[in-house]
């Protein structure tokens, strides 16, 4: 039996750090910011390209009273029904779906993801700007800092 152990140890011990840094990374993801589609913060970061610029909950509630913009929605369906959406936006299905955002190109467009710590509103962003649309934001706060403000929004 003392051989077993011995064995067990020099298989089970080395092991050990691995299976725990798996275990970290699925439970960051499983409790995470609420993005369906990226929840690593530094990933975001590195996706965030410094010529997207950003507009505040207050300014995007602004410019939507006006008329003068289109939110689009890059949240997955999990977290719309969680938060619910920002009235109006174009709900993307995927990364891929741009043939959703306005024919006009030159519409300025404002995306959003879940909050600060995901990056598929910058995914998305960058996607419409390769498209050739030439007003791209993005609202960093996300849905997120929509529902702390108090602002309203529309059930899915």
């Amino acid at each position: 039996m003392l051989g077993y152990r011995c064995v067990m140890r020099k298989l089970v011990v080395p092991v050990l750090p691995v299976l725990a840094a798996c275990l970290a990374s699925a439970l960051a993801l499983g409790t995470g910011a609420g993005c369906s589609r990226a929840n690593d913060k530094d990933a975001a970061a590195e996706r965030a390209p410094a010529k997207i610029a950003t507009v505040s909950v207050d300014e995007l509630d602004q410019m939507l009273a006006n008329h003068a913009c289109q939110a689009v929605d890059a949240n997955g369906d999990t977290t719309r029904k969680r938060m619910g959406v920002i009235p109006g936006a174009v709900l993307l299905t995927d990364m891929e779906s741009i043939d959703q955002l306005p024919a006009d190109k030159a519409k300025n467009l404002v995306f959003y993801c879940t909050n600060t710590s995901c990056g598929a509103s910058h995914v998305a962003a960058e996607k419409a700007i390769t498209a050739g649309y030439t007003h791209v934001k993005v609202l960093p706060d996300g849905i997120a800092g929509w529902v702390k403000a108090g602002k309203k929004t529309a059930s899915i």
